[in-house]
């Protein structure tokens, strides 16, 4: 297994980064001015693209791993890779996401923790009704951990 920065062309994991983040222009937003990782094992299975956010903070901004290789520890492979590589440089790691039951349960078993919400993130920022588990996402949760 391998992780590796991706420097030139991100779009060619833009199948992956459409399972985190479904609208490809909300994707532009970050791409370019964010870090890529990709973890390879036998072949691409995740990828994570983090941003500085200033004081301090560094923001997970995508992470997804492949359908079928999910729930087989390679996301938690990947935030572990960015907490190391990273606590030295920052103090906060934070994610934003929806109020979902797949998501939250995830990050918050990689030591992460709620901290704030944007009420109607999702409803103004997409073009379309965005549902993870049958429920609508509506409210960005931020969870931060310690670095």
């Amino acid at each position: 297994m391998e992780i590796r920065e991706v420097k030139k062309n991100k779009k060619q994991f833009l199948s992956l980064l459409l399972l985190a983040d479904e609208q490809e222009d909300m994707i532009d937003r970050y791409i370019d001015k964010g870090t890529m990782y990709v973890l390879d094992d036998g072949g691409v299975k995740s990828e994570c693209i983090v941003t500085d956010e200033g004081n301090g903070i560094l923001e997970i901004r995508n992470i997804a791993t492949e359908s079928d290789f999910q729930g087989k520890g390679y996301g938690k492979k990947l935030i572990d890779f960015i907490v190391n590589r990273y606590k030295e440089q920052y103090t906060v790691l934070q994610v934003g996401t929806g109020d979902s039951p797949l998501t939250i349960p995830f990050y918050e078993k990689c030591g992460f923790a709620r901290s704030h919400s944007i009420k109607d993130f999702f409803t103004d920022n997409y073009d379309h009704p965005i549902y993870e588990c049958g429920i609508q996402l509506v409210d960005m949760i931020y969870l931060q951990r310690k670095l």
